[in-house]
């Protein structure tokens, strides 16, 4: 049993003075006053003054640059730190102790994610870690990552993309599938992996719309693409057959479910924002403020969206991108910028990121029934809105459940408390 301030159900209003009753990782029952048939005991939790929601969900971010500190510079947008992304990448070192490390980085990710109040991710993996991805942890959902523009590149790519989402399923791991970008995705290539997540039925997952550049080389075939690629070796003669990013979305509604990432620019393509939202049924948008502020110097035309009646997630990226794994964090960024209130921030992060990776039958609301994935959160300063004291900067979270287990933080500041709800 756990006594807050606050209970945030996400599909309610917040239940002030509030409890939430958990059994073999469940919840089974919430409500506010004096709990039905209950006397405190040893399993009482009472959070005094404190917030619970659901479990934050990440609904885009790749882990492996869970150990860059501080991020990559951003001057020069995103061609150019695409360009260094490959340089830290390839001055890694290989073999079994790079392998090793990468395991390590990975689970540096999932902690601090833990710690910063998420239950769920959706990561974007250009590799299977060797021992997979540690159980305990917040759920992830793996989108294998496949690129290649020559003819050779992109069969060995799709191969081994639709290899590892093999593997993962039958590990009974979340799987799916993450065509890169429409700028370093050939169109063989494509057809490869959209029809790899319709005849294994997991999502899709693609960067769309990040940048000018992004639509003027599926255009022309010039730019500050195609000057990076040709340094780095990976442009083919005679150019690759690229789509352009409302075939894209066309195609990503092919599968059982996708996310397009970022959609910076779709704003300025009036056909791709039209086919998403005649595809909304099976897509949504999942967004990285911090980042794409960073890279564009614009925030994502979110209010857009929502007006075409297309879902909108919360993801971080990497901290290749920003300082940080910290969801509430994206959401203050939406918020202070006056684009979405601070209630609608929070359901982008919860009801609709979960949504985005197929667990909204899992995560996402605080409910009878549903596992108890939650997040405990304790204000340093009086509120009188939940919403506002969720995204206060100097509110701390204190302990995160998966499944109603503590992943992260602790009760032990709490009095007469059991970390074993």
């Amino acid at each position: 049993m756990i006594r807050a301030r606050w209970i945030v159900p996400l599909h309610g209003p917040p239940v002030e003075g509030g409890w939430l009753r958990i059994s073999r990782g469940r919840i089974v029952d919430l409500g506010a006053g004096p709990p039905p048939g209950h006397r405190d005991d040893a399993s009482t939790i009472d959070a005094a003054g404190a917030i619970v929601i659901p479990g934050l969900v990440n609904a885009h971010t790749h882990l492996e640059f869970s150990d860059v500190d501080p991020p990559l510079d951003t001057a020069g947008g995103l061609p150019t730190w695409i360009q260094r992304v490959v340089a830290l990448r390839r001055g890694r070192a290989s073999g079994p102790a790079a392998e090793a490390q990468v395991a390590a980085t990975i689970r540096r990710g999932l902690d601090e994610s833990a710690a910063q109040g998420v239950t769920a991710i959706g990561e974007i993996s250009t590799g299977i870690p060797v021992g997979g991805y540690p159980a305990g942890g917040p759920r992830v959902r793996v989108f294998r990552e496949a690129l290649g523009l020559s003819a050779t590149s992109a069969m060995t790519a799709g191969a081994e993309a639709i290899r590892d989402v093999a593997h993962l399923l039958a590990a009974g791991v979340s799987a799916g599938i993450s065509p890169h970008a429409p700028y370093s995705v050939a169109a063989p290539l494509a057809t490869a992996l959209i029809a790899a997540a319709r005849s294994r039925s997991v999502p899709l997952a693609m960067h769309v719309a990040e940048c000018e550049a992004e639509a003027e080389l599926v255009r022309s075939g010039t730019g500050p693409f195609r000057d990076l690629f040709e340094r780095l070796g990976v442009w083919p003669s005679g150019g690759p057959a690229l789509h352009s990013a409302a075939e894209w979305i066309s195609r990503l509604a092919r599968g059982p479910r996708g996310v397009v990432v970022h959609g910076t620019h779709l704003d300025c393509d009036p056909d791709a924002l039209a086919r998403l939202a005649r595809h909304r049924d099976r897509l949504c948008v999942g967004v990285c403020p911090r980042t794409t502020r960073a890279l564009s110097g614009r925030l994502p035309p979110i209010g857009l969206f929502r007006g075409a009646g297309v879902r909108v997630a919360i993801g971080t990226d990497s901290r290749a991108s920003t300082p940080d794994l910290s969801v509430l964090a994206e959401c203050r960024t939406l918020v202070a910028a006056g684009v979405v209130s601070p209630e609608e921030s929070l359901r982008m992060a919860t009801v609709d990121a979960a949504w985005a990776l197929g667990f909204e039958r899992t995560c996402g609301i605080l409910a009878p029934g549903r596992p108890a994935d939650l997040a405990v959160l304790m204000p340093t300063v009086a509120h009188t809105d939940a919403y506002e004291a969720i995204l206060d900067p100097a509110t701390r979270i204190i302990a995160t459940l998966r499944a109603g287990r503590v992943i992260a933080g602790s009760f032990a500041c709490m009095s007469n408390t059991s970390d074993r709800p």
